[in-house]
């Protein structure tokens, strides 16, 4: 999400009085040095498949961190690229082993975020320049997610565009486009507004945000955001050239996207959209994570909701936090497994706490969302500053069990950037 507004982790054993932390090893990842003091927001985090023990992860504003040993060590670098980098780090590998990196730009300089950059690399931190989808004038592109087909390499994005980034005037809107591309992230084809309904440009609960798309067994495109209607969903059958005449609602979002947590500069809801192509049990399903206050606005919690025919129906949303208590979890992130098809959540939480002390929970599904498992997995909780920058979400990445879930802490108002090592076999 663009800067100009301004993240508990092992299994469970639940307790009535909170949850036992298991000694999974937090590493702590090296700072990037640079002329930015918020270079550790933002995680997000990718195993490579061709070699489970190669991590990447990216952070705002210019982060790009890497470990050959599983995550036990890491570097940590500036990016750069001629277009800028200005933050919303997306990394993933496809099933070569090519990393890619997406991020926003601030290329012109009169205009931030004019475009969404993909820089890739085939070996550890040679990156390309890199590419984007073509720039519409001084239009703002933003918070972009990505999935990449794990049969043909065919690369999928879709994120806001905003006429004019914090307009009040309402002849200025937002809404969600979509792009692909077909060599791997060289090019890109001319990008397709798929959302018939807009939002405000005040980036709040009113704009149209957080697009994710996520892949079906068949090359299906599916895609979830939030914004004054609710939890949208759209769906593409023929890659991408054609889509639902409008999309679907799936959930009111109750209290906004926009959510208010004590102590924090800002919070986010945002749906993550995952599907599992592990071809087991519950392959094809398709599963939406986000966070929201139905339960009242000191009680932010957790849901998962699953669909297993392709987005025509969805079950009852499932809160993923097992807490009694009226406490926060937010900033959730979650990721399937490839392999196995295991389910995976890391979030904030404060049941331990009536202030505003914060632990990383680690959250796990082996059986499609039916039931889950909590573990905190930070060895010691922080406190933010409220008046400091921290971010918008998490990250998680699994590969065949080992499950990398990965945070910003802050301790005396400064953020150290965290990883967890979890390996379940």
């Amino acid at each position: 999400m663009s800067m100009h507004r301004y993240f508990l982790i092992g299994c469970a054993n639940f307790l009535v009085l909170g949850l036992l932390a298991q000694p999974f090893k937090n590493i702590q990842i090296p700072p990037v040095a640079s002329k930015y003091d918020f270079n550790e927001c933002e995680p997000s985090i990718a195993i490579n498949p061709r070699n489970p023990k190669e991590i990447s992860a990216g952070t705002v504003l210019q982060g790009y961190h890497y470990s050959s040993d599983g995550g036990l060590t890491w570097k940590s670098n500036a990016l750069k690229s001629p277009f800028g980098v200005y933050g919303d780090p997306v990394l993933q590998y496809d099933q070569n082993g090519r990393l890619y990196y997406f991020h926003l730009s601030d290329y012109i300089k009169t205009s931030h975020l004019d475009r969404i950059v993909c820089q890739v690399a085939d070996k550890p931190g040679q990156f390309s320049k890199g590419s984007f989808p073509a720039p519409n004038g001084t239009k703002v592109q933003d918070k972009h997610w990505v999935v990449i087909d794990p049969k043909t390499n065919v690369v999928y994005m879709t994120w806001t565009q905003f006429d004019a980034y914090d307009s009040a005037d309402p002849k200025d809107s937002s809404i969600i486009v979509f792009s692909k591309s077909l060599d791997r992230g060289q090019s890109w084809t001319q990008p397709l507004r798929i959302s018939k309904f807009g939002g405000d440009c005040l980036d709040g609960d009113n704009t149209v945000e957080g697009a994710v798309p996520a892949l079906g067994p068949n090359g299906e495109i599916y895609v979830c955001w939030t914004g004054p209607r609710g939890i949208m969903f759209q769906k593409s059958t023929d890659g991408g050239r054609t889509w639902l005449a409008q999309e679907r609602k799936l959930s009111d979002h109750i209290g906004g996207w926009d959510i208010q947590i004590p102590g924090i500069y800002r919070a986010n809801g945002l749906p993550f959209l995952m599907s599992d192509l592990s071809g087991g049990p519950n392959n094809g399903a398709l599963y939406l994570n986000w966070c929201d206050q139905r339960n009242g606005s000191d009680n932010t919690d957790v849901w998962l909701m699953k669909s297993t025919d392709g987005g025509l129906t969805w079950a009852e949303p499932q809160r993923v936090n097992q807490d009694k208590e009226s406490r926060h979890q937010f900033l959730t992130s979650m990721c399937v497994d490839p392999v196995r098809g295991d389910l995976h959540f890391v979030y904030y939480d404060r049941r331990r706490f009536k202030d505003n002390r914060t632990d990383v929970i680690w959250a796990t599904s082996t059986d499609g969302g039916v039931s889950f498992k909590e573990q905190r997995i930070s060895e010691q909780p922080f406190v933010p500053n409220p008046l400091v920058f921290f971010g918008d979400y998490l990250g998680i990445a699994a590969y065949n069990g080992k499950v990398r879930p990965i945070w910003p802490r802050m301790d005396n108002s400064k953020i150290s950037l965290w990883v967890a090592l979890i390996d379940l076999d």
